[in-house]
């Protein structure tokens, strides 16, 4: 482990499988009904932000930290999608064993909000989840998707704190 402007390497501790969570993601069935909050297209790209937010979510669940929403378009799909109560439950049990809570700012439970730290850490930890779950070759459409939608006031992280954090994860052994 090592810090990262406040992040924090997850460890392999966790029971939560990165190779299992990849799969019950890949063969996730998202009903039109997820996007009804989620007016932002092309809906295929956002589709694709939700899948790999999800799959960030599973990295860093393995060590029960709370990591932060770069998408405000990604972040209205998950709402449609934890809207499906029983379908978003029964992904959260294949997925990852257990309830993956959504956790806004001010939302989390009395004491607990200084676990999560700010909103600046828990996106450098996004990065980091990143990290362990991206596959070859592929690009994160996160950091700048709602650039990209043309959302208004998008949210994101800054291509540099990606690259920088990246760096340094390179770097360590």
């Amino acid at each position: 482990m090592f810090p990262v402007e406040g992040v924090r390497v997850f460890s392999l501790r966790g029971r939560i499988r990165i190779d299992r969570v990849a799969r019950v993601v890949d063969a996730l069935e998202l009903p039109d009904v997820v996007y009804k909050t989620c007016p932002y297209q092309p809906r295929e790209l956002v589709e694709i932000g939700l899948r790999q937010w999800l799959r960030c979510c599973g990295a860093a669940m393995r060590d029960s930290r709370v990591i932060g929403m770069p998408s405000h378009a990604v972040d209205e799909a998950w709402h449609g999608f934890i809207l499906c109560t029983a379908r978003y439950a029964a992904f959260c049990s294949a997925a990852y064993g257990r309830y993956l809570h959504h956790h806004p700012e001010g939302g989390s439970l009395p004491g607990r909000a200084e676990a999560a730290g700010s909103m600046h850490d828990q996106l450098g930890r996004t990065v980091v989840a990143w990290s362990m779950v991206t596959r070859p070759g592929e690009r994160c459409v996160l950091w700048d998707l709602d650039a990209q939608l043309g959302v208004p006031e998008p949210w994101g992280i800054p291509a540099e704190r990606v690259a920088a954090i990246e760096a340094r994860l390179a770097r360590e052994p």
